[in-house]
């Protein structure tokens, strides 16, 4: 089932280009990019290394600044924000999952969750959140532990807990499992999901694995900086139960 080039969502995504001129060169990552997000849809944008899904994410999030087209996120629209705007934007509307964790090493797991909120001005109860979501996460008993004492797969679920805690409209993630071992990796993967299905949570996955990506519901695969297809996913993964919390070695 072909999937619509173009209507309303809350991503919006015109004619996207983006080109790095180095006379004599010129190197065209992504070409004529036009794609539209449903609000609460989940999209896995796939693709091989050099294809340009990990570019095309940094744009959506307004990381990096686009050569032309245009880009709205949420109604707003990003491609000439100014970085401030950009940054205020971010910390109100997206959350973001990256495969090394990316979380502070001085902060503690609780600390860490809390920072967006901190930076957002979120206006909820940031450290009630925060615990909630130690708790739904099965990590409460780490809650005071640094970084470098936690397993990888227990800092991608701490990093997995920020970016919900502010309750943004968006999720994006880039290979949330990458760095992890299968079983770490199934067990990080379910809380993603259902934490993203309670939460009613637009969520962008960047992944190179047609495995990962038949659990979205939409999968646009990208090859030399084009949309090469784009369409419903099979669906032939069935939806993950949460998964008793387990404590890791």
């Amino acid at each position: 089932m072909q999937a619509p080039a173009f209507q309303t969502g809350v991503i919006e995504v015109n004619q996207l280009w983006k080109v790095i001129e180095n006379p004599p060169n010129r190197v065209e990552i992504l070409r004529n990019i036009t794609f539209s997000v449903p609000r609460g849809q989940f999209l896995a944008i796939m693709g091989a290394s050099g294809s340009g899904k990990s570019t095309l994410l940094g744009l959506l999030a307004g990381l990096d600044t686009v050569t032309s087209g245009r880009i709205v996120l949420d109604k707003t629209d990003i491609t000439n924000l100014r970085e401030d705007n950009l940054a205020r934007l971010r910390g109100r509307k997206i959350g973001f999952v990256f495969q090394s964790y990316q979380l502070v090493p001085t902060l503690t797991a609780e600390e860490n969750i809390l920072l967006p909120a901190e930076l957002s001005g979120y206006q909820g109860d940031a450290r009630r959140r925060a615990k909630d979501l130690l708790e739904r996460v099965g990590l409460t008993n780490r809650a005071h532990h640094y970084p470098i004492q936690l397993s990888g797969g227990e800092q991608q679920r701490v990093a997995l807990a920020r970016a919900f805690v502010t309750q943004p409209p968006i999720l994006m993630t880039d290979e949330p499992t990458g760095n992890l071992d299968s079983a770490n990796g199934q067990h990080v993967l379910d809380l993603l999901l259902q934490l993203n299905r309670e939460e009613e949570t637009t969520l962008i996955l960047v992944t190179h694995d047609r495995q990962l990506a038949e659990y979205a519901d939409r999968i646009l695969t990208l090859h030399d900086g084009r949309i090469l297809r784009d369409e419903m996913a099979e669906r032939r993964v069935s939806e993950p139960e949460l998964p008793e919390p387990q404590v890791e070695a």
